[in-house]
């Protein structure tokens, strides 16, 4: 009889069952990695104020990939709990639900787009050339976000069954895309003009628009166990409030955890702003360049959330404590690697991005200073994204506000109040390791809990 792939999630050997999940979304993740820190040095030519601009438009880019990676995590977990406990009906109306989900989002934030006031950008900088900058790349983004949301969101309903082939083919042909685009759309070639940083923004849309057209071709013509099958379009198409509480008791609160980091960025650079405007540039440049250590974990999490959510709604504790330990080792792992990395060659990464010593000196101290805590950072993710897992978004939640709201913004502006800049970045390390204290122990009490319970249910 032939096994189904969602079938294998709770019968084949864990660590090379999590590899194979794992490795086209690390991969994927690398290139996306790689595109951010390719698009911030192309933009880094223009002038310091271009990626500047990208450092205080990056907010509005984070608060699209809340929504999408919000809805994309919850519907990946409900999808894989589903098909745990063998409900393959209720999986494919997750995935009719999570389509119409994308379309009503795509109008919201295109109307949002085009009635954005530029003055709106002048409460993060009064320069005026920063501003400029920053409006025109949000402006573009957020109008060009209906691909992004449709991309994350198929792609996360294709990983829920245990498929993460086709959504690293998705994102790798779209990375590349905007690699080969930026230069062109940037600086110009033959009739296409110089568009600086609105050509950046123009080459993102469409590097998401390539990886749509991937992953919604696997998702209607592929061989794949989550089909939509909408009849007479979306005529008969009726909301089932039960799929849309389930996507979101995970997604919403994985959605605003996204969106805090969109705040704390934008608090941080107000709060660094003002002691330095050059700090805008060296918040911009470590944002991008850190995506290379953190994206490989969140490439993890592709593989980790379907193999724990499947075996938690089996009652397998026992499988479950080995992916959640194997997760957390191959996440300090990337993440040490990075710490190593950020320590000792801070002048080799920032060197590609910097023009001026002044402007690499603030970005090698706050290399050196944040990277403390990057060793932890990694089991830290596993440990949210198993709360996530198995369908408990809350904890995530909380613990992403205590560190980043209540925890790192004000330790960041009291700091900033001794006029040291340097002081300013030790924020982040010590909002790190308190966080990290409580999550584990209230993920040691969950599971504990939880596992005996599910268990019990299963008989």
């Amino acid at each position: 009889m032939k096994v189904s792939s969602s079938d294998r999630l709770g019968t084949d050997p864990i660590l090379p069952l999590l590899l194979k999940l794992s490795l086209p979304g690390i991969v994927a993740m690398g290139i996306q990695a790689l595109y951010n820190v390719i698009d911030s040095f192309f933009v880094a030519q223009v002038n310091e104020e271009a990626i500047a601009g990208l450092s205080v438009a990056f907010p509005m880019q984070l608060f699209l990939i809340a929504l999408s990676v919000g809805t994309g995590v919850g519907t990946s977990s409900l999808i894989s709990r589903m098909l745990g406990k063998g409900d393959r009906n209720g999986a494919i109306s997750v995935v009719e639900h999570v389509l119409v989900i994308s379309a009503i989002y795509s109008v919201v934030v295109f109307l949002i787009g085009f009635l954005l006031p530029e003055s709106f950008i002048y409460i993060f900088t009064d320069d005026h050339l920063i501003a400029q900058y920053a409006f025109e790349y949000g402006r573009v983004i957020l109008m060009g976000a209906s691909p992004l949301f449709f991309g994350f969101l198929i792609s996360d309903a294709l990983r829920g069954q245990g498929n993460t082939l086709i959504p690293m083919i998705g994102m790798v042909s779209g990375a590349i895309t905007n690699i080969l685009l930026d230069p062109i759309l940037i600086y110009g070639m033959g009739p296409i003009p110089r568009l600086e940083v609105q050509g950046a923004a123009i080459a993102t849309v469409i590097s998401k628009t390539v990886t749509f057209a991937v992953v919604f071709y696997e998702l209607l013509i592929g061989e794949n166990e989550v089909k939509p099958k909408f009849r007479d379009g979306l005529k008969n198409f009726k909301f089932n409030k039960e799929i849309i509480k389930n996507i979101y008791a995970v997604g919403l609160p994985a959605a605003v955890m996204q969106m805090l980091a969109s705040i704390m960025i934008s608090g941080l650079n107000i709060i660094v702003g003002n002691l330095n405007a050059l700090a805008l540039s060296a918040t911009g440049i470590y944002f991008r360049i850190q995506s290379f250590v953190f994206m490989p974990v969140f490439g993890l999490n592709q593989g980790y959330i379907p193999l724990v959510g499947y075996n938690f709604s089996n009652g397998n504790a026992e499988r479950v404590k080995k992916v959640i330990g194997y997760g957390a080792l191959i996440a300090c792992g990337f993440t040490s690697l990075g710490f190593i990395g950020f320590q000792f060659i801070p002048e080799i990464i920032a060197g590609p991005f910097v023009e001026s010593q002044e402007l690499m000196d603030i970005v090698v101290t706050a290399f050196k200073t944040i990277s403390i805590a990057f060793p932890i950072i990694g089991p830290a993710i596993i440990g949210a994204t198993t709360f996530q897992a198995i369908g408990k978004g809350i904890p995530s939640l909380t613990l992403s506000f205590f560190r980043q709201i209540i925890l790192l913004l004000p330790i960041a502006y009291f700091l900033s109040l001794t006029g040291n800049l340097d002081l300013v970045w030790f924020a982040f390390p010590i909002s790190e390791f308190v966080s990290f204290i409580f999550m584990i122990i209230w993920l040691y009490i969950t599971l504990k809990k939880e596992l005996i319970f599910a268990k019990f249910q299963r008989g």
